[in-house]
């Protein structure tokens, strides 16, 4: 029971951590944002604030670490070989989804272009926040702390070994994060396939975590699949 107890109290956190900590950076984005920087808010507002999350959590980190120095968080170059292989698999992997389901959506009549201006501001501000912000903040969120946290009381793995249960959790998190959550009035806004998409990359990004036992190779994949797909769709637009 106490076991139990510790567990729920271990995703209870985490979850108001990883869910929580990102409302306050948007806060702080709001309170920094310039418009006459970024007049179309393509790409500064989520700058700041995928910087400010990133900032808390690598405070956070460093705090458990001053307590707990034996908890790895992943900030390493090891299993290169393993990890370059699976940044290569990965990207082959992702460049063929990406043909096939954009060519769906063409073909269907359901394409959906850029928001924004096509203007060089709003394609290098934005494809520059995927390929440099959007990978290494999110995974120092949901894999360096999120699995290695849930890890110290989840060790079960599932499906024939094939999955932690960490990893599960995080995934599932991560995809919560995609919901939009507003104030004044209360209001959440989702698309049920960007969850389902989040949840499944997210698996991706934490199973790539766990068998490198490094952080930077997630983060990697996690920016090059951002870069792929947001970068097609605007070729396409």
């Amino acid at each position: 029971m106490h076991n139990l107890i510790k567990k729920i109290s271990v995703v209870f956190i985490v979850t108001l951590l990883l869910l929580g900590l990102p409302l306050i950076s948007g806060y702080i984005a709001d309170a920094l944002f310039v418009e006459a920087i970024d007049p179309d808010g393509a790409f500064l507002w989520i700058s700041i604030h995928h910087i400010a999350q990133m900032l808390m959590f690598i405070i956070l980190i460093l705090l458990i670490k001053k307590v707990k120095p034996e908890i790895n968080f992943g900030f390493n170059f090891n299993e290169k070989k393993k990890g370059f292989k699976y940044v290569g698999f990965f990207t082959i992997g992702f460049l063929i989804y990406t043909a096939v389901g954009f060519g769906m959506t063409l073909i269907s009549d359901s394409f959906v272009p850029y928001a924004n201006d096509l203007n060089a501001r709003n394609i290098f501000g934005y494809l520059g926040f995927q390929l440099l912000l959007s990978g290494p903040s999110e995974e120092i969120l949901f894999r360096a702390f999120g699995i290695t946290i849930l890890g110290l009381v989840f060790k079960k793995r599932i499906f024939k070994d094939k999955l932690s249960v960490s990893n599960l959790i995080a995934a599932v998190i991560f995809g919560l994060a995609h919901v939009g959550i507003y104030f004044a009035p209360f209001e959440l806004r989702y698309n049920l396939f960007q969850l389902i998409y989040a949840f499944a990359l997210g698996l991706i990004y934490g199973d790539c975590y766990e068998k490198t036992g490094s952080v930077i190779y997630p983060m990697v994949i996690h920016s090059i699949s951002n870069v792929i797909a947001v970068g097609v769709t605007m070729l396409l637009s």
